[in-house]
């Protein structure tokens, strides 16, 4: 079995009063990752809230009620909590009522599981993301010289745990999750009242990662209004499909300040969504894939090790640019992610001159593991 970063890292959250909170996309593990859990005690209670007579113990109960079905539990997992009515006021009553247990809940729409319990549990949660598979999972899984070797794999099908373990199956479980799960969770919501809008900004946004997005010129493309297209994006990054990037600047007068850039969680649902699998050699986009791929496990990285990091992309008028930019509290770390790379690089004069102090690389296939 696949060991998650995020298991370990929740153990130091447990059982400290607040309730722990589970989002990602469908099919990324929060199942597993549930039982993984649960395997390490002995009074663990899993509800799987696809279950109707599960749904029914859990919504609009009292905290009596509560006590006796959960019993002796200590540890209370909780699947699939966006199924369960005022699931915010049930965490509630027992995270106050019930101290000695710890409740963790996973939910898939972030979406819906946000406004259910956003108000309720203020100041009763912490709060975790579980992406796809990341680069140092799987050489923890794998070693790292077979996970080197699968680089040209990973670009093309992406890190989902099914796609990554049933290699003879990869197109067509992608191609399922696109079809089956990806728009699940927005059409569930009234404000996606043109699902054929929804596919054709995806495809429109997948042939555009690594450049600066237009809302007007994608607008003018789609034939809707500039705010449609930009609350489509809004959901989309809600429910984990794609995540933007600003632009950075300090108001240096040639920097642009208000661009952005969006990318995809996993380059093999990207791929999946316009039907591109073809071997990496073959491809025009190998570049595109590359900076998207770096970026997408720079912040799965980040998330954990250091969630305060705030990340952008720097360019100018004149067209400098930096890929990623990375800022903490403290420093600055600027790198260029190329798929190939002739002769020495350095950093752009204009950004070396409004940021002499930041520190800088380049990140190929040979070098992406040293970061």
């Amino acid at each position: 079995m696949i060991q998650r970063m995020l298991y370990s890292y929740l153990k130091k959250y447990l059982f400290q009063g607040k309730a722990i909170i589970i989002t990602g996309p469908r099919q990324t593990g929060k199942t597993t990752l549930l039982k993984m859990i649960m395997s390490d005690f002995s009074e663990a209670l899993y509800l799987n809230c696809d279950e109707p007579d599960i749904r029914q113990n859990l919504q609009n109960v009292t905290s009596t009620h509560l006590q006796s079905y959960l019993g002796k539990s200590k540890l209370v997992l909780i699947d699939e909590g966006q199924r369960i009515e005022n699931i915010g006021i049930t965490i509630k009553l027992l995270v106050d009522n019930m101290p000695d247990k710890q409740v963790i809940v996973t939910g898939s729409s972030a979406i819906e599981l946000a406004d259910k319990i956003q108000e309720t549990l203020a100041g009763r949660k912490f709060t975790f993301h579980l992406p796809p598979l990341s680069w140092q999972e799987m050489v923890d899984y794998h070693g790292f010289q077979t996970e080197k070797r699968l680089l040209n794999q990973r670009l093309i099908y992406g890190m989902y745990p099914d796609a990554v373990l049933k290699t003879n199956l990869q197109k067509e479980i992608l191609t399922d999750i696109v079809q089956s799960y990806l728009y699940k969770d927005l059409l569930l919501y009234n404000e996606i009242r043109k699902p054929d809008l929804l596919s054709k900004l995806l495809i429109a946004l997948a042939l555009q990662i690594g450049q600066e997005v237009s809302y007007l010129e994608l607008a003018n493309l789609l034939k809707v209004s500039s705010m449609t297209v930009e609350k489509y994006i809004d959901l989309l990054e809600k429910v984990f499909v794609i995540f933007r990037l600003s632009s950075y600047a300090k108001n240096h007068r040639n920097e642009l300040k208000k661009s952005k850039k969006i990318y995809f969680y996993d380059t093999g649902i990207r791929n999946a969504i316009l039907g591109s699998f073809q071997p990496i050699e073959l491809r025009a986009d190998a570049g595109a894939l590359w900076e998207n791929y770096v970026i997408s496990e720079r912040q799965k990285t980040n998330q954990l090790s250091n969630p305060y990091l705030k990340s952008y992309f720097w360019r100018t008028k004149s067209q400098q640019e930096i890929d990623l930019i990375e800022i903490t509290a403290d420093a600055m770390s600027a790198y260029e992610i190329k798929w190939k790379v002739s002769g020495k690089r350095k950093p752009p004069e204009g950004f070396t001159s409004c940021y002499p102090h930041s520190e800088y690389g380049i990140i190929t296939p040979d070098t992406f593991y040293n970061y």
